[in-house]
């Protein structure tokens, strides 16, 4: 009797904590979908510009050589994985915790506080790789055609996760990490050396002639999901070899992870 005792008192509230799970993450969800056209403009209007000026205007135009745009699709949608899962994590966490003081009510949840900064990790993820495969039809309808290869689809999906989820924990690091006040400038300050050194223009090989331009992009970690995604689509453009980029990836993760959930406690407790 002792026994089963103690496994429904362990059960009991494990059960709990994966309802209430689930249940904020369905109505985070629901959210989105009611507010899908305003979520699609926010994450695709950028890459798509890019898109459309660096892949059509540009070449069009004579300035840019042939097959650039196939080149440069999948480096925005790593752009995109990344930027969408970091935008959907950092504002409205540091919002949450500054201003209008929501997380308290997600705190008060029947689950821990490790689940609540987990639960807003798969949000921005399940985001991320929405506006990514969203990207796929856009590129169709801006470039005509995309580069695909359906043996490197599961490398591709591989990619889209993991460039998800990095961009999921470079938000719970800055969600937790910035005073309200600072948040635009140290968005500004990530955003754009990410834009410009994330390889999502151009491959890592090709920055040979300059050594150290080249040695800043390998500390970017977004250069490595650029170089999966070109490894699955365009394999005959020189790039960093998948067995490299997925192990770098997994550590960029899991330390982001490490810190984020050690800063949510932190900002939790406060």
């Amino acid at each position: 009797m002792t026994t089963a005792a103690a496994t429904a008192t362990v059960t009991a509230p494990s059960i709990s904590q994966r309802r209430a799970f689930t249940a904020v993450l369905r109505r985070d969800l629901l959210v989105t979908w009611t507010e899908l056209p305003v979520f699609l403009a926010q994450v695709i209007l950028q890459p798509l510009f890019l898109l459309f000026v660096f892949g059509k205007v540009l070449s069009s135009l004579g300035y840019t050589q042939n097959g650039y745009s196939d080149l440069l699709f999948p480096g925005l949608l790593a752009l995109t994985a990344v930027i969408t899962g970091m935008q959907t994590l950092a504002f409205p966490l540091v919002i949450e915790f500054g201003w209008t003081k929501e997380i308290e009510d997600r705190l008060l949840a029947p689950m821990s506080t490790a689940l609540v900064a987990g639960e807003k990790v798969l949000f921005a993820t399940l985001r991320a790789l929405t506006a990514t495969t969203v990207m796929i039809p856009v590129g169709i309808l801006v470039l005509g055609s995309i580069p695909w290869r359906w043996s490197g689809v599961p490398l591709l999906v591989l990619a889209m996760v993991l460039g998800s989820m990095l961009g999921a924990g470079l938000g719970l690091v800055l969600g937790t990490a910035v005073v309200p006040q600072r948040i635009n400038i140290v968005f500004s300050l990530v955003f754009t050396p990410l834009l410009f050194t994330g390889c999502s223009q151009y491959p890592w090989p090709s920055l040979s002639r300059l050594p150290w331009f080249k040695v800043v992009t390998a500390c970017n970690p977004m250069t490595y999901v650029s170089e999966s995604m070109r490894a699955a689509l365009v394999p005959e453009v020189p790039h960093i070899a998948p067995w490299i980029c997925i192990p770098v990836l997994l550590g960029s993760i899991s330390a982001l992870l490490a810190i984020g959930v050690r800063g949510f406690y932190r900002r939790a407790i406060d």
